[in-house]
């Protein structure tokens, strides 16, 4: 017999996978790094009971990169330990056959020999949330909208990239085309093999809108518990990646990668349950919306600042907020409003929620799902009132003075945060301010094109 899985994994899931792919000979194993990026190996078929059964070995260091893959020694994370191996276990559910590869696939989480969750991965940093929300009487519950581009993969004469060519026709467009069904149309093949490969891999992908821009997309996930939904964004991610390259194009999760179109960002929409699965957000008899997701909203108000490098973690990310199109850095909230950062949507009484609209598609989701669950439940206990929602187009407003005004900003206030320390783990928030810094320095230190042509030989 082999070690108990501290994940909850279950070789016979290994077992029931292979017997249904008995020609399968090769499994991907993925780590979700702090950057979303999924760090770890490709594993032959007889190698997949043993990674049920015993775990598999892979080094702690991957959480002290940098975006790049290069190690980050202030991350503190870095041959500490003497490089040595942690073990990853499987995460339950998320084993599947992708068919853009040919390859099965599943997500993997690290722990420490003894069983005990390493507390520098992201996503024991959620389950520490939900496992406090679990203790207060909650069961958290989400989904997340994914924002992307489909590009060529090549540039163009001029060096810019483009929006894919659609793999129906071969016709490109220029034009917003927002909402468009016939550009859905156009671009069919491509969707129809991401929408087959999502229900190998268990994800529940639903809506596909065409964005406020050429060649950006939307699709929604459904809702569910929120450890799992997190779990979509990652296996959806790599999903739509794959399934592009297959089609001679490239999916682009940049958050603002054209600086004159409309940026992507990755919605978080959230309620809790209660016993028996009753959402505890719903409406009150009287019409009212619920005191206890209010409380919430005035929670996450709240702390919107000290969790904006969770929300916007690149310096790209911050260019999403420079256009002020559907892409709010404020603290307000409103119902059925989309200026606004914390959204009540309308629909079923029974039904409520709210939607978080401030990170980015680039942010890593168990990160944004953590900082986000930490501060409503933070603020149902403090019963913080989130104050009158905003009415109107709160754009025309100023950014409020105490949100940072640039990614600079975001690294200090996070790194002085005690609620972002408390929410991820000391050793997470450490590490990940550590990294982000070193980022930020080896960026200030390139000198763009755009500053050639505008300083180079005119100043």
């Amino acid at each position: 017999m082999g070690t108990p899985s501290p994940s909850g994994s279950d070789l016979d899931e290994a077992k029931a996978f292979l017997a249904r792919h008995p020609d399968l000979q090769a499994i991907d194993i993925i780590l979700t790094d702090y950057h979303g990026i999924g760090r770890g190996k490709t594993i032959r078929r007889h190698e997949l009971e043993a990674l049920y059964s015993t775990g598999r070995g892979m080094p702690a260091s991957l959480f002290g990169q940098d975006v790049a893959g290069d190690d980050v020694e202030e991350s503190g994370l870095i041959l500490t330990d003497g490089g040595g191996d942690q073990v990853c276990w499987p995460i339950p559910g998320t084993l599947g056959l992708l068919p853009a590869t040919g390859r099965g696939q599943v997500l993997v989480s690290m722990y420490h020999g003894d069983g005990t969750p390493l507390g520098v991965e992201p996503r024991h940093s959620l389950g520490r949330q939900v496992a406090r929300a679990r203790a207060a009487g909650f069961e958290p519950m989400g989904a997340l909208e994914l924002e992307f581009y489909l590009v060529d993969r090549e540039r163009d004469a001029s060096g810019r990239y483009q929006p894919a060519r659609y793999a129906l026709t071969g016709r490109r467009s220029l034009a917003t085309n927002t909402m468009s069904v016939d550009e859905l149309d156009e671009m069919s093949p491509l969707f129809d093999a991401i929408y087959a490969g999502a229900a190998e891999l268990g994800v529940p992908l639903e809506s596909l809108i065409s964005e406020y821009a050429a060649g950006q997309y939307e699709l929604t996930i459904r809702y569910r518990d929120l450890a799992r939904a997190t779990d979509d964004v990652i296996i959806a991610k790599r999903l739509i990646r794959a399934t592009a390259r297959r089609f001679g194009m490239e999916a682009c999760f940049m958050a603002k990668p054209f600086g004159d179109r409309s940026g992507s960002g990755m919605h978080l929409h959230l309620s809790l349950a209660g016993k028996g699965g009753a959402n505890l957000f719903a409406d009150l008899p009287s019409g009212e919306l619920s005191p206890l997701m209010l409380h919430a909203i005035g929670g996450i108000r709240a702390t919107i600042a000290d969790t904006m490098l969770v929300l916007a973690p690149f310096l790209n990310s911050w260019r999403r907020f420079a256009s002020v199109v559907y892409s709010p850095v404020s603290d307000t909230w409103g119902v059925e409003n989309r200026t606004v950062a914390v959204r009540v949507p309308s629909g079923s009484a029974k039904g409520r929620h709210f939607e978080h609209r401030v990170a980015g598609v680039d942010a890593n989701p168990y990160l944004v799902a953590a900082v986000t669950l930490a501060g409503a439940l933070d603020g149902i206990a403090q019963r913080r009132d989130p104050g009158p929602p905003a009415e109107g187009n709160s754009y025309a407003g100023a950014r409020p003075v105490h949100l940072p005004r640039s990614w600079l900003d975001a690294i200090d206030c996070f790194a002085q945060s005690d609620f972002a320390k408390q929410a991820l783990g000391a050793e997470l928030h450490h590490s990940f301010a550590a990294i982000k810094r070193a980022e930020w320095l080896r960026l200030a230190l390139e000198v763009s094109d755009a500053e050639w042509a505008l300083y180079g030989f005119t100043v």
